[in-house]
């Protein structure tokens, strides 16, 4: 496939509050970036996470370079990634800083593992993933990390928790088939 270079000449700039506007629209999944060792730990919440490959397991996720977890990722070079269940809405509250708490103390409230490079993982989140750094690309405000996953861990719940228009949802496939059965019209039998 190739790819053609287009010169396009922009009208207007598109501003801040628009485009954060636009993006709250898109329904994102809600995860926990874990970053440092011992007591030097740090992380934030993030609706950035997705795969990048199956083979070998990789994920990109997207960290603002003003976020206290970017320089325990960019000097250890390993990031947790927890992707949270719909029960774990005060451990994304409190991972967002708007109350202030910071580092460690943001890790307060919930049971925490490490794995190979001991970074923290959150017990119960539905997949607690363990990465290294494997590239970095640096644009704007933020930084594109590639992490090749070294180990994760499973839950076996299955109801997710998301974002979407400023709010935190929770999504459950067995729950959310029930409710639509209950709201949906039968269609009528078509006669033979």
């Amino acid at each position: 496939m190739n790819s053609a270079v287009r010169d396009i000449s922009i009208l207007s700039e598109v501003s801040a509050d628009d485009f954060r506007g636009a993006m709250r629209r898109l329904t994102g999944g809600v995860s926990v970036i874990t970053a440092g060792r011992g007591k030097d730990i740090s992380g934030m919440t993030v609706t950035s996470v997705t795969s990048l490959s199956v083979e070998p397991p990789a994920l990109i996720v997207s960290v603002n370079r003003e976020a206290s977890s970017w320089p325990l990722i960019r000097r250890r070079g390993f990031f947790g990634v927890n992707i949270l269940n719909a029960d774990q809405i005060d451990v994304a509250e409190r991972f967002t800083g708007k109350d202030g708490v910071k580092g460690a103390a943001r890790f307060a409230g919930a049971d925490w593992f490490t794995r190979a490079s001991g970074v923290p993982l959150l017990a119960g989140a539905l997949a607690a993933i363990d990465c290294e750094v494997e590239e970095v690309v640096e644009r704007y405000s933020h930084a594109i990390v590639i992490g090749r996953v070294l180990d994760l861990q499973l839950s076996p719940r299955t109801a997710a928790l998301a974002y979407w228009q400023g709010q935190y949802l929770a999504i459950d496939r067995d729950e959310d088939i029930a409710r639509m059965a209950e709201v949906s019209v039968p269609l009528p039998r078509p006669r033979c």
